[in-house]
């Protein structure tokens, strides 16, 4: 089995939010996520949050997790209670992380307050980390 040191997964995780740079955009969507992160959106778009200028940890043995608040209001196609189902990370235009999305200890990718989200209401994440192989 490959193994790699805690410097390299470290620096090779950091590497993620260098690359999206600062004040990314999270989008949160309803349904499933496209089958990969070059495909077109899916699912009607619920909340634009654009996260902090620095919004995750600094990597330790090869993970990184939120930081700060990442919080938005939903748009008006939320309607009147629309189910969240995944998230997108974009610079730009570019998607670079897709996910699932559910409340805690639904085991998504990153978890929310509240899934059935309605126009104007507070979206808050509560959860999000990502982990580098071997760790």
């Amino acid at each position: 089995m490959l193994q790699f040191s805690d410097t390299l997964r470290n620096n090779r995780i950091n590497q993620f939010e260098t690359t999206l740079g600062t004040s990314p955009h999270l989008f949160i969507r309803s349904g499933p996520p496209p089958a990969n992160c070059a495909a077109a959106d899916a699912g009607v778009m619920l909340c634009d949050i654009t996260l902090p200028s620095d919004w995750l940890t600094t990597a330790a043995l090869g993970n990184k997790s939120k930081l700060g608040t990442w919080q938005g209001i939903a748009d008006a196609a939320a309607g009147p209670g629309t189910n969240a189902g995944h998230f997108r990370l974009k610079a730009g235009a570019t998607t670079h992380c897709q996910g699932t999305l559910t409340m805690t200890g639904g085991g998504g990718n990153m978890t929310i307050d509240n899934v059935t989200i309605i126009a104007g209401q507070p979206v808050n994440v509560t959860a999000f980390a990502i982990t580098d192989g071997n760790a």
